[in-house]
Parts: C-alpha cells; structure tokens; sequence
C-alpha cells in the first residue's frame, strides 16, 4: 500500500478540519470531500470511507438537534399545560358613582335623602376544563341587605368593606348539551322580564340545574330549577333540611320568532318557600304575612324592522299563599334605543302581600310592597365600556311611612359607570 506523502496528509487533515469546522449541511460537506478527490488529497476508497463517517456524523447531528427540540417540546407543553388555566381566566368588574335623591311624603328633611353612593364589582371566572367553570367576585355592599351593593360616600373617608358578591362552580357535562349544574353563590339562574319579585343585586344561595332545547328553526325551549337555603334550622327543632327556611324555584318557557321582525318569550314561575311561617324576617317592607307561594306568568315581544328596535315585557305575579287578598302584583314595560339612547319605561302595581318585600326592587317606593306607579330610566354610552345614565321612580308607597298611605315616594338616581 503506498504511504501517502505529507503534502497529502497536510491537505487530508486540513480538509477535515475544514469539513468539521463548517456546520452540518450535506451540500457543502459533500462539494468538500468533491473538492479533496478531485485535486487528489484523498484516493477513491478514502473518499468513501469519509463520506459514510459525514454521513455518520450528520445523522448524530440530526438526533441531538430532535433530542433538544423533544425536551423543549415537553418542557413548554408541561409549563403550558399548568398554566392553562391562567389563559381560560377573564377578571371583569365595574365601578359605579351615583347621586341620589329620595323624597318621601310624610317624612322631614332630614329623614329624605340626598346622597352620593359608590359601587365597586371585581370577578374571576376560569375554565378549569372543557365541563367545570367556576367564578368569585367581590362588591361593596352590606351583610344586612342582599339588595344593594351600593355604599354612601359618608363616614370621614372611613375605608368602605367589601363581600363576597359572588362563588359558584358551573358543571356543564359535555354529554348533555345546555345542561348546567351550579352551586354556591351565583347569579339568578332563572330568566326575569322585571324586577317586581327580584332585585337585580341578590344573588341567590344553593343549587340549580338550568338546561335549553333547540327545537328547531328560531324555536327553544328553556327551564330552571333549584333549592335555595336562606336560613339553617329555622324552627329551632333541628339541623336537618326539614327544619330550614328554603325556597325551591322552577321555571319552564319558551323563545320563538313567528316572523324575521317578531321574537317572543313566554314562560312561567313557581317561587315556594319552605318554614316560612317561622320567619318574621319575611314579614317587612310592607309584608303582613310570611307566608309566599308565588306564581310568575311573563313574557316579552322584540319587534325589529320599525327603524327602531322596540320591546315590549311584562310579568303577572300571584301569592297563593297570602293571607289575604292583597296577593297581586303585574308590571308593564317598553323599551327602545334612539340615537344612541337607551329608554326604559315601566308601570307596576304591587298589592301588599303578592311578593316578598325583603327581595322586591330596592329602589321602588323605598323598597316596599303595597306600591305602584313609574319608573323612567334612560342611558347612554359615552364611549366604549364607559355610560351615563338617570333613572327616575315616580310612585305611590302605603308602606314606605308609617304615618300615611297612599304616599308619594319619588326618587332620582344620576349614574357614571366604567366597565372592564
């Protein structure tokens, strides 16, 4: 075998460090070893020998470059994976500043009111996975009224408190469409065209089941029912649910649209409450009795294609309970944006015992049963997220004074609002 002469060898190892010097791309390490041959640093079977250790070398390359991609690959999908949830969460709330003026016949100047109020909202809603949802929010407010979250601007700056508003898990199996289970805190879970029965700010306390049915076409049905406990061992004879002030609650309606410019909603409730006559806290706000069984017919028409988007709601309550005839109430409403404004008009009669008063609107006749007349509401969105709005009830109160019936309860609400 003839000795290769040191020229040769000089230009074989610098060829090699040369090829191993240049990163792993077969064209240029190829076109190397081309040129080595050609000008004879390196015979045939030397060529040979080299190309099947580049070929070698190129695929350890590839490996360890896969190997470290895999291992990124898996370290990324396992710090995405627990952070997943962070990326489900949405945070929104809102903070309201309201001036507000409440004049009541029958009371002095210095019973009426005149006031600046504040609400603050903060919530955290996650999906935990594709079935469990869950949500927590906080609000200003007080533990002695499930109705507002509003707090006066009063007290020598004193720092203003704030509750939990808000703390349900939402399970929604994937094998059943539409279906939710909920419980803990949560918000209303059945479909309401007023407030006669339920101030918007309570948030009822249990468990319910809420479930839609597309029929087909523009058709749905939609139901709701719960257990809901408002006081443990109200009797005083026992902790077991029998002896618990509770309320089962059952909705079943239906959505329909009998032409593109009509959509319509009926349906009906049934609110019956269990050991109420062992609760004097039900009796107030104008209630003589404890006792409510209330049935809800109600409904809405949306009406389109008028230049102006129109509706028209209402609801029909009765309190079959009651221990008398004051059992009644009924509302009627109408609503509509122009130029950008939304207006709100409604006109209600409330008989004495037909709800209770200690969940009926806050703001009507003070808070009370035993009242009708008008609520005017009118708002307008300055900008994105951020509204104004004026809200004005012109009602008479039986109940709001003790001293008169029959009473004009008037109040004004001045509204600034930023949502995020």
């Amino acid at each position: 075998m003839r000795l290769v002469s040191a020229h040769t060898a000089a230009a074989l190892c610098g060829g090699l460090v040369l090829a191993m010097s240049v990163p792993a791309n077969a064209a240029v390490d190829a076109k190397l070893l081309d040129m080595l041959r050609a000008n004879g640093s390196i015979n045939q079977a030397q060529y040979a020998e080299l190309q099947t250790e580049l070929a070698k070398d190129q695929q350890a390359q590839k490996q360890a470059l896969a190997d470290v991609q895999n291992t990124k690959s898996a370290s990324q999908a396992a710090f995405e994976q627990k952070v997943a949830w962070a990326t489900k969460t949405q945070f929104k709330g809102d903070v309201r500043v309201r001036q507000e003026t409440v004049n009541i016949d029958g009371q002095t100047n210095s019973q009426d009111k005149d006031r600046q109020r504040i609400r603050a909202r903060l919530g955290a809603y996650t999906e935990i996975n594709p079935q469990v949802s869950t949500g927590i929010r906080i609000a200003t407010g007080g533990s002695s009224d499930a109705r507002s979250t509003n707090q006066d601007l009063d007290g020598y700056f004193v720092k203003k408190d704030l509750w939990l508003d808000l703390g349900f898990i939402d399970y929604a199996p994937t094998a059943v469409k539409n279906l939710h289970v909920i419980g803990g805190k949560m918000n209303q879970p059945w479909v309401s065209m007023g407030d006669v029965i339920w101030d918007g700010d309570i948030n009822p306390e249990g468990l319910a089941t809420t479930y839609s049915l597309p029929l087909g076409g523009k058709t749905e049905l939609f139901g709701s029912a719960g257990y809901y406990t408002l006081k443990d061992n109200i009797d005083g004879e026992g902790t077991q649910f029998r002896h618990d002030l509770s309320m089962t609650a059952g909705q079943l309606g239906a959505r329909f649209a009998p032409t593109d410019n009509l959509k319509v909603t009926l349906g009906g409730s049934v609110y019956a409450f269990d050991n109420d006559k062992n609760s004097a806290a039900l009796r107030v706000n104008g209630n003589t009795t404890n006792q409510f069984r209330l049935y809800e017919g109600f409904g809405q028409i949306d009406i389109s294609g008028l230049g102006l988007p129109l509706a028209l709601y209402g609801q029909y309550i009765v309190n079959n309970d009651s221990t008398d005839d004051q059992d009644t109430a009924w509302l009627a409403g109408v609503k509509t944006k122009v130029f950008g404004f939304g207006l709100d008009y409604n006109y209600r009669d409330t008989q004495r015992n037909a709800v209770v008063g200690a969940f009926t609107d806050s703001d009507f006749a003070n808070g009370t049963t035993g009242s009708r007349g008008h609520k005017f509401k009118v708002g307008y969105e300055i900008d994105k997220n951020f509204s104004v709005g004026a809200t004005y009830f012109l009602t008479k109160a039986d109940y709001a004074v003790a001293s008169q019936r029959d009473a004009d309860a008037n109040t004004l609400q001045l509204d600034v609002e930023a949502k995020f």
